[in-house]
């Protein structure tokens, strides 16, 4: 099992986090990186609206993962509209708990800073410590 990288994507569709966890996908520039976080953002929101019939009190959430040669994409929505995507190796399993892991992270290293301004990037030492003591767990 191993986590490649993590993005945090704004409700705006601005790329707020970015972090590489393994060396087997390539490096990007942080301009693709930029690119590739909007061009999701986009396709995430298109295919919300494609749901055929939503049902009533559940929300709809669009794009849940994708796959490429030998990695692939999770992507979790959370309440507020923020998108995490994990890219990651296939096969892996254990992907939404992971998930749920980083959400508790974000939400007590991020959202209970008061210095924090929702769709700013984020710079939380503390976040960053916590997601690579995770993902050093999770990637050995």
């Amino acid at each position: 099992m191993t986590i490649h990288g993590l993005w945090v994507i704004s409700k705006a569709g601005g790329l707020v986090f970015s972090r590489s966890y393994s060396d087997i996908l390539p490096p990007q520039p942080v301009n693709t990186i930029l690119t590739l976080a909007g061009i999701l953002h986009g396709i995430h929101a298109i295919t919300a609206k494609l749901t055929p019939t939503p049902i009533p009190g559940v929300p709809v959430g669009g794009l849940e993962s994708f796959e490429a040669e030998g990695w692939g994409g999770k992507v979790f929505l959370t309440p507020t509209g923020t998108k995490f995507v994990l890219l990651h190796s296939i096969p892996q399993t254990g992907l939404d708990d992971l998930m749920k892991r980083i959400y508790e992270i974000y939400s007590d290293a991020v959202m209970k800073n008061p210095f924090h301004t929702p769709e700013m990037p984020i710079n939380s030492s503390l976040f960053e410590t916590k997601l690579q003591t995770l993902m050093s767990g999770v990637n050995a």
